[in-house]
């Protein structure tokens, strides 16, 4: 029998369309979707500090070094990485610690209060999680690993402070020109 939390992993997975679901299809180019979400928790970004990290490959690793020298600095660090090796909190960590179960149940039942009349995507939904859950922690900068990249990557709805870019290969071409 799945606890409560399992029973909101699974809702994410089942409710929104993922790269690990649906492949290329999942992709959503654009930000109206995760505007119009952010605007619906009264516009997280607006109220955080970003590093943005893109590329090809390395980008989560830069993160995660990223993340973890400020901490030692003693700031407070929103890091957002995608995917989750293990568990899918493993996604959304403030100084090094995974955002709790609890956590993800109460935005989990919050969206579905929503009743959105668009159809966001799992990284969407994940994304606008880390903004949420880092304002709430009062993070003083958070560090963003871009999912698909490019321009129209639901993370460029984020004003940063420093944007890294690790090497650039063709590996979304088809995607992103």
């Amino acid at each position: 029998m799945l606890n409560k939390y399992e029973k909101s992993i699974e809702w994410l997975f089942k409710q929104f369309p993922s790269f690990q679901n649906l492949g290329a299809e999942a992709y959503k180019p654009g930000l109206s979707n995760v505007i119009a979400l952010l605007n619906s928790f009264e516009n997280p970004q607006d109220k955080l500090q970003f590093i943005h990290i893109a590329g090809t490959n390395g980008k989560g690793s830069t993160a995660s070094f990223t993340a973890s020298i400020l901490t030692e600095l003693k700031e407070k660090v929103g890091l957002f990485t995608s995917p989750h090796i293990f568990d899918f909190r493993e996604r959304i960590r403030v100084n090094g610690k995974k955002i709790t179960e609890a956590e993800v149940i109460s935005f989990c039942t919050k969206i579905k209060a929503l009743k959105l009349d668009f159809e966001p995507s799992f990284f969407e939904i994940t994304f606008v999680l880390s903004l949420v859950h880092f304002q709430a922690k009062n993070c003083s900068i958070c560090v963003i690993e871009t999912g698909m990249g490019g321009r129209l990557d639901a993370t460029n709805c984020i004003l940063p402070k420093i944007s890294v870019i690790t090497n650039i290969g063709m590996d979304h071409m088809k995607f992103l020109g």
